[in-house]
């Protein structure tokens, strides 16, 4: 279970960390460069929206399957705030094994670092 947990949760956080670029560039364009037409910023603040709070409903569905401490779930729902932190602490959970779960030793888990048992 906590493999499917983990694979949401980075597609969640990626997309989230997409969108918000994405609608920074929007208004950029839009008040920064005064182009003629809005930018996008009507359908680019509703995308942002629709999968922030996919977002954040993903990382409270997670948070047990993945054995997080209240610590990381705070963390990880704090990074949806500033630009980009989402992917920022995907990176770091997948880093530290945080996207794991309980039963990494048994499977192989999904972590890139976590030290692996050495088989004889």
């Amino acid at each position: 279970m906590s493999l499917k947990a983990a694979g949401f949760f980075r597609v969640a956080a990626v997309a989230e960390a997409f969108s918000w670029a994405a609608l920074l560039i929007g208004m950029f364009l839009k008040y920064v460069v005064h182009t003629a037409h809005e930018g996008g910023v009507p359908v680019l603040g509703m995308v942002h929206g629709v999968i922030f709070v996919i977002y954040l409903l993903t990382t409270l569905a997670v948070f047990k399957p993945l054995g997080w401490k209240r610590k990381t779930l705070l963390l990880a729902l704090l990074a949806a705030v500033p630009p980009l932190f989402t992917w920022w602490f995907e990176k770091w959970a997948l880093r530290t094994g945080k996207l794991d779960g309980p039963e990494r030793l048994l499977n192989g888990g999904t972590g890139l670092f976590a030290p692996r048992p050495v088989s004889a």
